[in-house]
């Protein structure tokens, strides 16, 4: 759908969604670490795309994946961004160095803000810029039982 798919600043993606609202919108925002990934990630992100016309994925950086989970991250944010950009409902990528996806949802203004079922409304730290840029929360249940950390302890206890 896009043209030329590719990891973007947040002021590239704010100009190039200003300039032509007609190839993003309704614009879907998800984010977070994507540090090993998974089939839930592709499920989730497949599910995510299926609420709008593009997709925008925010890859916590290295430095606030340090900040939120102990010895972590294990690939570096330039790694995980391209193979998060690889997944085909994907249709842009941004590193943001934040512990919260809070100024990408105030720049972005997306139609569709999307999380993981294990989030309610009352514990996403993003709900009051969700509620103040106007958009939608979608809370994807998550399909298949795994995780980055059940990894990490799988290969840990073998």
């Amino acid at each position: 759908m896009m043209m030329g798919l590719m990891i973007f600043t947040l002021e590239q993606l704010e100009t190039q969604i200003t300039a032509s609202p007609q190839n993003w919108r309704p614009l879907v925002l998800t984010n977070g670490c994507f540090d090993l990934l998974h089939i839930g990630h592709l499920r989730y992100l497949q599910q995510a795309k299926s609420f709008g016309r593009s997709l925008i994925v925010g890859i916590n950086s290295d430095r606030s994946v340090g900040n939120l989970k102990p010895n972590r991250p294990i690939v570096p944010e330039s790694q995980r961004a391209e193979l998060v950009m690889g997944f085909k409902p994907v249709d842009g990528v941004v590193i943001f160095d934040s512990l919260t996806a809070i100024p990408l949802i105030e720049t972005l203004k997306p139609d569709i803000y999307a999380k993981g079922g294990d989030y309610t409304p009352d514990t996403l730290p993003e709900m009051p810029a969700v509620r103040a840029c106007g958009c939608r929360l979608e809370l994807i249940q998550i399909e298949v039982a795994t995780s980055t950390s059940g990894i990490i302890n799988k290969i840990l206890l073998n």
